[in-house]
């Protein structure tokens, strides 16, 4: 059994890998044709979709209740496909407040081989996380502690702080 877990989990990241892959390149080709204001309002309008779907199945398939505050949402953030791939730590600094820091993101690691600027990805980010989030649960509030385009001058690519008043 243990050998069949293993395969498994090697084609989950494959599959991952691939979904990240698709995801970038036609970024990157809207981006070539468009311009980069442009790929970026196709990225909103995708992720606005992706990141409720994503948190309805994770929800559906892990059987997590609905308003299940930031316990359910950590959760889910540790069965996103990005969890298969980028590196993160989830802090808890205070109850009612949880961080994710993303320590190692496989999309900027990608950019910066090619020689590509450093993705501008807070406002989708911002779209994301909140969404995501509010489809775990709607009291969860999202804010943004550091995030591209912002400066790299810290050890982490994003941050992020879920808060909740229950």
């Amino acid at each position: 059994m243990k050998e069949d877990s293993e395969e498994l989990k090697r084609e989950l990241i494959d599959a991952a890998k691939n979904w990240l892959a698709i995801d970038g390149l036609w970024f990157l080709e809207i981006e070539k044709r468009y311009g980069l204001d442009i790929a970026l309002e196709c990225d909103i309008a995708a992720w606005k979709e992706f990141s409720r779907i994503e948190a309805e199945r994770i929800m559906n398939r892990l059987s997590l209740p609905p308003c299940g505050g930031l316990e359910s949402l950590e959760t889910a953030l540790n069965h996103r496909l990005f969890s298969l791939l980028n590196t993160y730590e989830i802090r808890k600094p205070m109850p009612g407040v949880m961080e994710l820091f993303m320590t190692t993101c496989r999309t900027h690691v990608a950019r910066e081989r090619k020689g590509l600027p450093l993705f501008p990805c807070k406002t989708i980010g911002i779209i994301d996380y909140e969404i995501f989030a509010h489809t775990i649960d709607p009291g969860i509030e999202v804010e943004c502690i550091a995030c591209p385009p912002d400066p790299l001058v810290r050890s982490y690519h994003c941050g992020w702080r879920f808060t909740i008043a229950r």
